[in-house]
């Protein structure tokens, strides 16, 4: 190992001038970066995939408030209390679609608000979007299908609850198939 000599005042290293490079010929170890032509990803919102699963979770939160059968006087709220209460025969007694619901409405909204943040690409979220709406999707369908596809037969709660359905699916597959945007 060599020890590299001190410089003596009023001189400069070996090579260097004062005098930029010439155009026609780079020195050898030009410190200059490979600069790539290739378009660059920008890190942005997915907003109307972000929308629609906030959408989506808000429809979850009203269904609490409002009756799911037309002739009867339970609530959402009181569909979920009566899961939680029975968690061990909720496939048994028919409450694991409101829970299914409910509580895939207020996922659905925590992943809408994250399809805001800025990210190159929003598709692992979009399919996660898309599994918890496939849960919410059979949470809606397994009732219709009990009432013989009757709409007559459900209250406004049940309404939203389908809306948490399809804004669900939207805003999943929106996220979903979303490719990532470049700068020109």
């Amino acid at each position: 190992m060599t020890e590299r000599e001190p410089d003596r005042p009023g001189t400069s290293p070996a090579g260097a001038t004062a005098y930029p490079p010439s155009r026609d010929r780079a020195p050898a170890g030009d410190t200059a970066p490979d600069y790539s032509d290739r378009p660059v990803a920008i890190r942005g919102p997915e907003s109307l995939g972000g929308l629609l699963l906030i959408l989506a979770g808000i429809a979850a939160a009203i269904s609490l408030v409002l009756d799911w059968l037309a002739d009867g006087d339970i609530s959402g709220w009181g569909l979920v209390r009566n899961g939680f209460d029975d968690l061990g025969g909720i496939f048994d007694d028919g409450l694991w679609q409101p829970l299914a619901i409910v509580l895939g409405g207020g996922v659905l909204f925590l992943l809408g608000l994250m399809l805001w943040l800025p990210m190159k690409s929003h598709r692992f979220l979009g399919l996660l979007a898309l599994l918890v709406s496939a849960a919410v999707t059979a949470g809606v369908l397994v009732p219709l299908a009990d009432a013989d596809w009757d709409l007559g037969f459900f209250g406004p709660g049940f309404w939203c609850a389908i809306a948490v359905a399809v804004l669900g699916l939207l805003g999943s597959l929106k996220a979903l198939v979303s490719r990532r945007r470049y700068a020109r």
